[in-house]
């Protein structure tokens, strides 16, 4: 993947990649980003459900959205993608950490207006959110897709960073009689609940039964 000033990797760079394979695995792990633009010289950074097809993120919203409006000016865009998978809990206050995948991607964005398209691209984002919900669910009405904007954010250029294992501490803090180690976090999923006006013979589906964060 493309490489410049604004995604290369300097603060602990041993931590990154600029690995198309590395940032779509972390990209697919994840379904909320947080957008991040500046608008009127005041910065906006808002979280959003996606979905990714390629190297192209998938955004939407409201077309009333001053968000995706503004985007679609072709602004520059980043578009940051956290997973938190343990707190790393030193012997000193400084070398406390966590363990987390991210990656940070930065592009420019523009609304989709083709109606085949559009459908797609939220059909795109339902799968990544939940696999095998939208062919379960009645599809958008043109009322609704008349309301609903989407945009295509092409990855220009990303970065990965990663880090995993142990605390880090200074040699001689090892010796300290303080408990240090990970404490692993993870998302996961409770029983489903129904909505209170199901009817009594719909049945949970599968893909619900089973769903697993990251497990696409």
């Amino acid at each position: 993947m493309k490489v410049t000033e604004r995604s290369e990797l300097r603060r602990l760079p041993k931590r990154g990649s600029h690995d198309s394979a590395v940032i779509h695995e972390i990209l697919d792990a994840g379904f909320l980003a947080h957008v991040g633009f500046c608008a009127e010289g005041q910065s906006f950074v808002v979280p959003t459900l996606y979905g990714r097809m390629d190297d192209r993120l998938y955004l939407h919203g409201s077309a009333a959205s001053r968000m995706l409006k503004h985007l679609d000016r072709g602004v520059p865009v980043c578009v940051t993608v956290t997973l938190v998978d343990g707190l790393v809990l030193a012997r000193s206050a400084f070398h406390h950490s966590m363990n987390y995948r991210s990656v940070m991607v930065f592009g420019t964005a523009r609304m989709i207006a083709d109606e085949c398209s559009k459908i797609e691209a939220l059909r795109t984002i339902s799968e990544h959110l939940i696999r095998g919900r939208w062919n379960d669910v009645r599809g958008p009405s043109e009322n609704e897709l008349k309301a609903t904007a989407v945009l295509e954010l092409e990855i220009e250029e990303a970065s990965a960073k990663v880090r995993t294992g142990p605390p880090l501490d200074d040699e001689e803090d090892y010796a300290l009689p303080i408990w240090a180690g990970v404490l692993p976090l993870e998302l996961t999923p409770k029983p489903a609940v129904a909505d209170a006006r199901l009817a009594s013979d719909l049945q949970t589906p599968e893909y619900v039964l089973r769903y697993q964060p990251g497990r696409k």
